[in-house]
């Protein structure tokens, strides 16, 4: 059971959740009950349940999100992801809506191909990259809007198309990023992710274009506002400790590794949760 929690990475949801209190931030009058079903499912159902699924099918010996030595993997990981997806389905339809549950499915689909062996989107560089930033990001927070607005139609999204394509150019930089200390390990398996394919140097490139570009999205949102002063303030540390680990990487390549990565996980979430929860709250 203990394995089974590790390989969940529940706590790596935390990761993932500055999309959650962003749609959320940005929703003037939510529906209390809906954010709350809508947030316990996302994280605590639906992405421990991917994590189970990466795990199960990778059987992964070196690090891994937040697992620097990952335990062995057993069958049960593979029923206990297979129940967190039905619960969130579930759920979803009684307590949120048809849209939100149609997006758990979906959701669901595209995580098992990312890492079945028959299909495994993995191995795929510039497909998966797309696939994954875009269900993650953009797509994950006009699922999180819709409902907790009561909104019925596809068209009274298009207002959050900025948004929501900033939360996916946020994941085009820090995706790759998240796979630069695995080229080994992906190597072993055959698979050529996006961080593989533009290589060391090259991934923190990419995460410097895509980071610039979602500057200008959050500046072609917020304007010159207070929001936009906080949103620098608060991501200093982010940036800072990027420009120094870019730097060391460049001088040693041996500093794209596991350690690094999750401080940037990290200091990222930490930075973009705080900036949207006191959002959620102006």
């Amino acid at each position: 059971m203990k394995n089974i929690l590790l390989h969940l990475r529940i706590p790596f949801s935390f990761f993932l959740l500055p999309i959650f209190l962003f749609a959320l931030s940005q929703s003037p009058h939510p529906d209390t009950a809906k954010a709350w079903w809508v947030f316990f499912i996302l994280h605590f159902l639906l992405f421990p349940a991917s994590n189970a699924y990466n795990s199960y099918y990778d059987k992964d010996e070196g690090s891994i999100g937040l697992l620097e030595t990952p335990p062995p993997v057993t069958k049960e990981l593979y029923y206990i992801a297979w129940a967190f997806d039905i619960l969130a389905l579930v759920l979803g339809w009684l307590f949120v809506g048809e849209l939100f549950t149609g997006y758990l499915l979906i959701y669901g689909i595209i995580s098992k191909a990312y890492s079945h062996p028959l299909v495994r989107l993995k191995k795929y560089p510039i497909l998966s990259w797309v696939v994954v930033t875009i269900f993650q990001g953009a797509l994950t927070y006009l699922a999180v809007f819709q409902p907790i607005n009561n909104l019925q139609t596809f068209a009274s999204l298009i207002p959050q198309s900025l948004p929501a394509l900033v939360c996916t150019s946020n994941l085009l930089a820090i995706y790759p990023l998240t796979q630069v200390y695995q080229h080994e390990e992906d190597a072993k398996r055959g698979d050529m992710t996006m961080s593989r394919l533009l290589g060391i140097k090259g991934t923190f490139i990419n995460a410097c274009f895509w980071l610039l570009l979602s500057g200008g999205g959050y500046l072609s949102y917020f304007g010159f506002t207070l929001p936009l002063l906080l949103l620098v303030i608060l991501l200093f540390p982010l940036l800072a400790f990027f420009g120094w680990w870019t730097w060391k990487t460049w001088q040693d390549e041996r500093n794209a590794n596991f350690r690094n990565t999750m401080w940037l996980n990290v200091l990222a979430s930490v930075c973009l949760n705080i900036f949207f929860g006191i959002l959620c709250f102006l």
